[in-house]
């Protein structure tokens, strides 16, 4: 096993065991507003730390770049912790079992290392670059679908950038005349999670944050995905606008939107 997945293994299921205690006494959880439609916890902000405090002992000259702390800028700048301690924030405030710990690990720009853990589900999908995606230990491959026809496509709606709003109602429009049905669960990383598991065909969402995606997309390249931006690209990886799935799923999703897109979201 690659060393730093070992680390973020350690941290994921640490945070995770916390987030599952703190579930189960939601009195003890403390929520506040970051944003518009964006919520932030107590829970958060200790598994946050809990992870920090595991990579650290490890690596103390490496860069975390996480979702509530920011930068925190090591020696070593080559290589890169990126963490979500608790994706699907909104979820846990509800009372809604569906959230996860990502922590991806890029070292000079290319993603090696992903977790991705569900702890109420005890789900641990992790990756290592050029060694596949594994859930618990067993070997994953993506959808073998060979287009939309009878294809699920998860999603979330752009609740914090509800100007591309009318774009994404077409953009679902156009897709669910070719697609089975669509699934929106509140966590992009356990999307992207599903999509390598196969549970889900594809996925698109606008305007997601690294610390969203960084875990999710290395499970779903090593299962055999694609993950693009909305005209087939790599720039999501700076407008966060992304397309996963299968190579022909992703193929066929990007043919049905090219039409609806708006000039702003084809950059």
């Amino acid at each position: 096993m690659h060393p730093m997945l070992n680390i973020a293994i350690r941290a994921a299921r640490k945070a995770g065991n916390l987030i599952a205690k703190h579930y189960e006494t939601p009195d003890a959880v403390e929520a506040s507003q970051k944003g518009d439609n964006d919520f932030v916890t107590n829970v958060d902000r200790e598994a946050e730390r809990l992870i920090i405090e595991v990579i650290r002992k490890s690596y103390p000259q490496h860069t975390i770049i996480s979702e509530e702390c920011g930068e925190l800028a090591g020696e070593d700048q080559d290589v890169q912790w990126i963490i979500d301690p608790l994706d699907g924030t909104t979820n846990f405030i509800k009372h809604l079992p569906h959230f996860a710990v990502s922590i991806a690990v890029r070292i000079k720009g290319r993603t090696e290392v992903a977790v991705v853990y569900d702890p109420m589900r005890n789900e641990l999908f992790s990756s290592t670059r050029g060694q596949g995606t594994q859930l618990n230990g067993y070997r994953l491959r993506g959808s073998a679908s060979r287009d939309l026809e009878g294809a699920i496509i998860a999603t979330g709606f752009p609740f914090k950038l509800k100007q591309h709003s009318a774009t994404y109602m077409n953009l679902v429009g156009k897709l669910f005349k070719q697609c089975a049905d669509f699934r929106r669960s509140g966590s992009a990383a356990l999307d992207l999670a599903y999509v390598a598991a196969g549970r889900v065909d594809g996925f698109f969402e606008i305007g997601l944050k690294p610390w969203d995606y960084a875990g999710g997309e290395l499970l779903v390249r090593e299962a055999g995905g694609l993950v693009t931006d909305f005209v087939g690209g790599h720039n999501h990886l700076v407008s966060g606008n992304l397309v996963a799935g299968n190579p022909r799923v992703v193929k066929a999703m990007l043919g049905a939107m090219r039409e609806e897109l708006s000039d702003a979201l084809r950059r």
